[in-house]
């Protein structure tokens, strides 16, 4: 058997795996479940109350389990790009071997590409080495790979619409938190968002117009717009140890409003009266529920990092059972102990004149809770929308080949001035989250992830044959599985539009 090229020995050394820092299973996990807790949870206890109990209850597990089915397709068709390149580099090789080998006059060296081959494909009852998720494959780089042009267009509009709602809910969120944190205490008997913003921020006694909440709202609005804003001309990576800190922050936060609505439960009883079933309240608590459940468009980046792979669908299932356990916790114990719900659930513990400089303390931490935890997301979101922005309509792989104002200038700007300038004429919360999460989220959710998972099986299939086995294949691989979810999807986009025209009329 002749010896192996240089340049062969090479690229066999060369590991097949993303290089950097690894995590054990549990580790991932938490990682997972930090990402979907996030702000989307301080949504559902006002969604909740409305849709009714019952009705919101079985809505989210069944929520949950569509979320979680479709998560199972991102991790297939990841498996299935890993496979795609993997079959790729070894054809790379070998016709470098051949060609090298030929100039030697060496016409035997087709026997020495069986030994690389082989062990990848293992045959029908050992699942094959061409399938992994060690090499991490993002969204946009599978809907390259296997969808078509139309496809892939497709794709990146939602992405795009999907994080501009992102933005603005975010800074909506931030602006209307820092709001309710300045201005003066709103009275008691006024439930209507829209009375709130035409109080003065501060009260006086003179007949003067006076200084606005939703002047205000504005004002923290483009505050922080020209804090985070300027970041997006940069490359910012999220580090480890700033991740750490915003998710203490997080549980910190969730825990202690879980506890004192328990708290408030035990003290005054039951002050909240939602019906057990509303279907009025189906199209928000259902945009609320989808963004709330949204980890797809970031699983490639945590779960290849993960040692262990073998039973990853089995943790992950058990992720989104603890998940939905803690939001019917969040929503139950916010819906019955508070009269009126705020869209935003930290917005009920806004801080009030209150003696105990303890309770003060904690309650100025949960009102400002969006500012400290969005704030760090906000620059990571926008530069994924400019880097997707550039994905879409420029050559990534020779953007300096572009002029300054294409390549450092234009895309930043258009990734942050239409949530600026969306954020700053509408401050309804809740009307956002419901176009964030039931269109562009239903698209990123249920559609991307089963449109991909579909042409990545025909893809591997024709390309690597039906006896190489992956062993990250979906558990609701029948089509049936994929045709359910389609169907799922578009009945409830046209529920969802109905509903807006209706109240619109």
């Amino acid at each position: 058997m002749p010896r192996r090229p240089w340049f062969l020995k090479k690229l066999l050394r060369m590991p097949l795996t993303e290089s950097g820092d690894q995590y054990s299973i549990w580790v991932g996990l938490i990682y997972i479940f930090n990402l979907i807790v996030g702000t989307g949870a301080l949504t559902l206890p006002a969604a909740f109350a409305r849709a009714g109990w019952g009705l919101s209850t079985i809505s989210l597990v069944f929520l949950a389990f569509m979320s979680f089915m479709n998560a199972t397709y991102v991790i297939e068709t990841m498996a299935c790009a890993n496979a795609v390149f993997k079959w790729k580099r070894l054809q790379f090789i070998k016709r470098n071997s051949i060609t090298e080998n030929e100039s030697d006059e060496e016409p035997t060296a087709q026997t020495s590409y069986n030994d690389l081959e082989d062990p990848l494909v293992c045959g029908d009852t050992i699942p094959s080495r061409y399938y992994s998720l060690d090499k991490r494959i993002e969204l946009g780089e599978m809907a390259n790979l296997f969808l078509n042009k139309a496809g892939r267009t497709m794709f990146y509009c939602t992405l795009c619409v999907y994080l501009y709602g992102d933005l603005s809910i975010y800074s909506a969120a931030v602006a209307k938190s820092l709001m309710d944190v300045i201005c003066s205490t709103v009275p008691a008997n006024l439930t209507n968002s829209t009375d709130w913003d035409i109080l003065p921020c501060f009260h006086s006694n003179t007949s003067v117009p006076t200084y606005t909440r939703f002047d205000c709202y504005r004002v923290a609005l483009l505050t922080f717009f020209g804090a985070m804003g300027p970041f997006v001309f940069f490359n910012v990576q999220k580090t480890k140890y700033l991740q750490l800190f915003t998710s203490g922050m997080r549980w910190l936060a969730f825990a202690i409003m879980i506890s004192m609505a328990i708290h408030l439960l035990i003290a005054n009883g039951p002050q909240g009266k939602p019906p057990a079933f509303d279907v009025t309240g189906m199209p928000t608590l259902f945009g609320a529920c989808v963004y709330s459940f949204m980890c797809h468009h970031s699983l490639p980046a945590l779960i290849s990092p993960i040692r262990g792979k073998s039973r990853l669908g089995l943790h992950l299932a058990l992720d989104y059972a603890l998940i939905s356990v803690f939001y019917l916790l969040l929503a139950f114990t916010g819906a019955f102990a508070f009269s009126h719900l705020n869209d935003l659930y930290t917005l009920n513990f806004i801080p009030t004149d209150n003696e105990n400089v303890f309770l003060e303390i904690v309650e100025y931490f949960l009102a400002l809770f969006p500012v400290f935890t969005l704030s760090t997301s906000f620059p990571i979101i926008a530069i994924t929308l400019r880097n997707n922005l550039q994905s879409l309509f420029l050559d990534t792989s020779s953007l300096e080949s572009y002029n300054f104002v294409f390549r450092k200038l234009l895309f930043p700007i258009v990734a942050v001035v239409p949530p600026l300038l969306l954020t700053y004429f509408l401050e309804d919360i809740s009307m956002l989250i419901r176009f964030t999460g039931s269109y562009a989220g239903t698209g990123i959710q249920y559609l991307m992830p089963t449109f991909l998972v579909l042409s990545a099986r025909r893809h591997c299939t024709s390309l690597l044959g039906y006896g190489v086995i992956n062993k990250y294949k979906s558990p609701f691989s029948n089509m049936a599985w994929a045709i359910f979810v389609l169907i799922w999807s578009f009945v409830c986009i046209i529920l969802v539009s109905v509903d807006m025209f209706e109240k619109k009329s």
